[in-house]
């Protein structure tokens, strides 16, 4: 079957950005129309392809499985067309995105897409930051950065700012395999053994602290602090330490089980892990094939 000719490049694009969201009315504020017209547009596309791409849970657009199926395709298929664009211009080479990446997405999120981007746009230099979630929200206001991926900022922070969710991400409480306690009560375990906590700057830190509280633990002291995994992994490979992280820094030590998660019975451990950029900014080439890559990257995750 050939693909309809009625089918334009903004049927795709608001077709991906919809599917990334999962809300008419942030894509329609964030493109700058109204939420009616790019209502009309995803109908028309749906039309035209005599399938329906999303179905409705509570107040989110969730993708059908010819949804998913689709948006796999037109997102390779727009990542095609614009690196074919970006070949066309040899003399635009030597470009640059500077990007800050939290931990929770360094590990295994952000080099995923950033070898995918150097696929695409092989002319286009990635300078990326690491650092903590406040030292990066500077460079990001000041226009050092281009765009954030992590953690989504607490509201206060957020004037001046837009935030794209990719995903939900917990907050886990690591050992090394084999650790000699993971069968005992976890406020046993907590008191007994060196705990590593995120700075007191980090977001995940307060809902740690609330969660210590949860357990009648409230104030308990930690030996480290850190979100540095170099710096955990290595004090947990040679003690018995527990440390509360965000599952995305720990992801790969998980794989390979030389770490363990020790459960807490809880889901309120968790948080939203999304791209923050400047609400008004200059147009900087290639940052949107960067965030479709992002955005593509959290659906497998």
């Amino acid at each position: 079957m050939i693909m309809h000719p009625g089918i334009k490049l903004r049927h795709i694009r608001a077709f991906l950005d919809i599917a990334a969201d999962g809300s008419l009315s942030s894509v329609a504020r964030r493109q700058g129309i109204s939420q009616p017209a790019l209502s009309r547009t995803l109908a028309e596309l749906e039309d035209l392809l005599a399938v329906a791409l999303f179905r409705r849970e509570k107040r989110r657009l969730v993708l059908t499985e010819e949804g998913a199926v689709f948006r796999r395709h037109a997102s390779l298929g727009l990542q095609a067309l614009e690196a074919g664009a970006a070949a066309l211009r040899p003399g635009a080479g030597g470009g640059s995105i500077r990007v800050g990446i939290l931990p929770t997405a360094a590990t295994r999120l952000f080099p995923r897409v950033a070898l995918r981007f150097r696929a695409a746009q092989p002319d286009t230099l990635l300078k990326i930051e690491t650092g903590p979630h406040s030292y990066l929200l500077g460079l990001l206001r000041e226009g050092q950065i281009d765009l954030m991926v992590g953690r989504m900022p607490v509201a206060g922070d957020m004037a001046g700012l837009a935030f794209e969710h990719l995903y939900e991400e917990e907050v886990v409480l690591v050992a090394r395999a084999g650790h000699p306690m993971q069968a005992q009560p976890l406020p046993a375990i907590l008191q007994a053994v060196p705990l590593i906590l995120p700075p007191e700057g980090a977001l995940i830190r307060r809902a740690v602290d609330d969660y210590l509280a949860s357990l009648g633990l409230p104030g308990l002291r930690p030996a480290f602090e850190t979100v540095a995994l170099a710096v955990g992994r290595g004090i947990l490979a040679e003690s018995d330490a527990v440390w509360f992280i965000s599952r995305g820094v720990v992801a790969d030590e998980l794989d390979r089980s030389a770490l363990i998660v020790l459960p807490t019975g809880t889901r309120f451990l968790s948080g939203s892990v999304g791209i923050t950029r400047r609400q008004a900014g200059p147009a900087v080439a290639g940052l949107d094939l960067l965030m479709r890559l992002c955005q593509d990257g959290a659906a497998l995750h």
